[in-house]
């Protein structure tokens, strides 16, 4: 058995308890009529769907009967009574036998296979099973390495203090805050003081001049007490001072160990999107075959590594994406061959890291998206309101955001392979619970591509914090494409709106100026200005651009966002942060946001915000020339690179670097480079190329061993863009850090 098959299956093992412990919990609560047969019946689907990614057909089956039987409940076709309870508890022991009889199978083979549903078996102890025990008693297998066994809760409530300690350590700067006031007050006292003294000098010299019995007397008995008040507060100086700089070195000591134990236990939760989408290939052309289709399926980017949760949330929408490529996308081959295309389909699955963000790509070249046909559905779900005769058609964004809709379906009958009408919402629904997003679009010349946008880490995110009418919002910082300061003078308008124009790609894009405050609940609430400005946030949701109007920026901060249904924003709101003095902040989705303004101004938003269209060019290939000394170093990199699509060259040290550099054989994009090589390090390296013209513009990332801040100060200070430490490397920031600068 391969190791990708192993680790498969050990996912499946685990996402199985967790689906029949779910439905069993269900079915305790259905008595009491609190049960949840929406989610009933997902489970029984993503079991079915899990089991024919691993391919086990037997339990695969088994899921589908239980699918069956609650899609039955759900359309009122049978009712959940004690029978039928008592039939789904048979099914469900059944599945557990029958998955537990193919993950670990007796030592004898069995005459005849279970079979998918029988009578409950007698009560076995939950916490461990003989098959189960029995196969771990005989070690690891040869070659394999230890394992720790590690509950994903744990894990999980691992990764949620730590953040929580974070959150911490942010509060402590406070105390520092009042050390530095403290140290201020003592400086102006000190300078009080010296006025003071210079002033009793001069009284005491101007005394001398004309000595006074008693005033001498004194001024004789006052001196050593004023000298020693003069000690003292030296000394007081000296300790505040000492504490102060003790307490920003902690405070950075404290904030440094955090942060690596925080990347250690995110790095532990890393697994390769391999382990969750490795056999989806496998199960797409299965189902192409059973619908009469012949489809080639290309896997791109599985070895990117992502957080467990993140891949493991995503499972369920990529399968439902691929099945409706196969069902919805994909033509008959006499269609295709009709059209002058390959009769054999090609659906495509691609992972990729983006501007520091997981993206994940479903294309098919079939018939693209049905327009008439959603808009037709649209206005029947009362989603979009019918059209004159001659009214242009709603804009294309609005219309294909539309798909996303709960319960919103095209399928013209509802079979195994639709997914019984509960359509894309479960994919946006996933999304949003991320704190990501989805986009369906049209390519050309023909086909379909639903592009799913999250962040690599269920915890943190990086958040744009802005002021609207006195609340703070949270924007997370992907979506933020930039920030503006707008002339009143300047706003146009367009059908009473205002608008700003705003230059985009080379092209002047007229943008809609919307108060953010207006947007979430505030109606009427007018376009904050201020000095004769407009502050505003750009965001941009697919073809479509919106400046959000704020009355301020504050900052931008990686934070721990909290899922959240807030009362009037459920369809806005992706979760919360907690700021300053335990005040809560919504944390707003753009993308929602955008999709929001279209619904209310469906008509008049026309092309507002679109940026004239352009065929997609094909990305130009980047060359990153990679410096170090080390071989091994050099291969990492150079493998890392080359997944994400770059073009890698290779240098031994500075100087041979310098030569290829100067020799304009190769266009080199970025230099990434160890700072410790013979003949000529890192430090020099940047300096000759700083001190050349032709090649100064070239970025440069230094990449050491050597994490002191003097290291650091000096790699910057020589104009290197970035300084990555290799005791913290990490390729998510890595690659992040290239996106940024390419």
């Amino acid at each position: 058995m391969t190791d990708i098959r192993k680790q498969l299956l050990a996912a499946f093992d685990a996402e199985h308890r967790e689906h029949l412990e779910a439905i069993r919990t269900a079915l305790d609560n259905a008595g009491r009529g609190t049960i949840d047969l929406t989610d009933v019946f997902r489970r029984a689907h993503s079991l079915k769907g899990a089991a024919r990614a691993v391919d086990l057909p037997a339990v695969e089956e088994a899921a589908h009967q239980l699918e069956a039987l609650f899609s039955e409940v759900l359309e009122g076709q049978r009712t959940l009574d004690e029978p039928t309870v008592a039939t789904v508890r048979q099914n469900l022991d059944a599945v557990e036998d029958l998955i537990a009889g193919l993950l670990n199978p007796p030592k004898t083979t069995p005459t005849a296979p279970p079979a998918p549903v029988v009578p409950a078996p007698a009560p076995r102890p939950r916490t461990e099973e003989p098959e189960q025990a029995g196969a771990r008693a005989d070690g690891p297998e040869p070659g394999s390495s230890p394992h720790l066994r590690v509950s994903a809760e744990q894990m999980d409530e691992l990764s949620s203090s730590m953040h929580q300690l974070l959150a911490e350590l942010q509060a402590d700067q406070a105390m520092g805050d009042t050390l530095r006031r403290i140290e201020l007050d003592v400086r102006r006292l000190r300078r009080s003081w010296d006025g003071l003294h210079a002033q009793m000098s001069v009284a005491g010299a101007a005394a001398q001049r004309a000595p006074v019995e008693g005033s001498a007397r004194a001024s004789a008995s006052f001196a050593p007490r004023l000298r020693d008040f003069d000690d003292g507060l030296k000394a007081l100086f000296r300790r505040v001072s000492a504490l102060s700089r003790a307490q920003k070195q902690s405070a950075w000591s404290i904030d440094q160990a955090a942060r690596q134990v925080r990347d250690n236990i995110e790095r532990v939760s890393l697994v390769s999107a391999e382990t969750v989408f490795g056999g989806f290939g496998h199960m797409v052309r299965e189902i192409a075959r059973k619908a009469g289709r012949d489809v080639n399926v290309r896997s791109i980017g599985l070895d990117i590594q992502a957080d467990r949760q993140v891949l493991q949330a995503l499972k369920d929408p990529v399968m439902h994406l691929l099945r409706n490529a196969v069902s919805h996308g994909l033509e008959p081959a006499e269609e295709r061959a009709a059209r002058g295309k390959p009769e054999r389909g090609e659906i495509t699955l691609e992972l990729a890291s983006r501007g520091g963000r997981l993206t994940i790509s479903v294309r098919d070249d079939g018939r693209g998206p049905d327009l008439a046909r959603i808009e037709q559905v649209a206005v029947e779900r009362g989603l979009l309101t019918p059209r004159a005769a001659g009214e242009p058609s709603p804009p294309l964004d609005q219309l294909l955001s539309l798909v996303f809709a709960p319960g919103f379906s095209t399928a013209g009958e509802v079979d195994r392979l639709s997914g019984r009408g509960f359509g894309l919402s479960v994919v946006a629904e996933a999304a949003r619970r991320l704190h990501g997003s989805v986009l369906l679009r049209p390519r050309y010349p023909h086909g379909t591509e639903v592009l799913l946008n999250v962040p690599f880490s269920a915890a943190r995110q990086p958040l744009l914090l802005v002021d609207a009418e006195g609340r703070m919002y949270g924007l997370p910082a992907h979506a933020v494409v930039r920030l503006l300061r707008l002339s009143t003078d300047e706003l146009e308008s367009v059908e009473g709106r205002p608008t700003a124009r705003i230059e985009i790609g080379d092209q002047d894009v007229v943008v809609p100026v919307i108060s953010l405050a207006a947007l979430t609940g505030s109606a009427g609430a007018p376009i904050p200005a201020e000095g004769g400005s407009v502050k505003a946030v750009l965001v941009r949701h697919g073809p479509r651009y919106c400046a959000l109007a704020v009355n301020a920026f504050h900052d931008v901060r990686a934070m721990l966002a909290n899922e959240v249904q807030a009362i009037g924003l459920s369809d806005l709101v992706s979760g919360t942060v907690m700021l300053e003095n335990e005040v809560p902040g919504l944390v707003l989705s753009p993308e929602l946001l955008v999709e929001h303004w279209l619904r209310h101004e469906s008509r008049a938003a026309g092309g507002l915000g679109l940026a004239p269209w352009a065929p997609e060019a094909q990305p130009e290939t980047r060359t990153i020339l990679v410096v170090d000394d080390s071989i091994t170093t050099r291969t990492l990199e150079k493998s890392i690179l080359e997944a994400q699509g770059y073009r890698v060259l290779l240098s031994v040290d500075g100087l041979d670097a310098l030569n290829v550099l100067r020799s304009g054989e190769a266009m080199i994009d970025l230099v990434i480079a160890d700072v410790e090589m013979p003949r000529m390090d890192g430090f020099g390296l940047l300096q000759s190329l700083k001190a050349d013209s032709r090649l100064s513009t070239i970025p440069v990332i230094l990449m050491t061993s050597r994490d002191d801040p003097e290291d650091v100060r000096r790699g910057l200070d020589l104009g290197a863009s970035a300084y990555i430490t290799k005791q913290k490397f990490d390729q998510r920031e890595l690659l992040a850090t290239i996106g940024q600068m390419l």
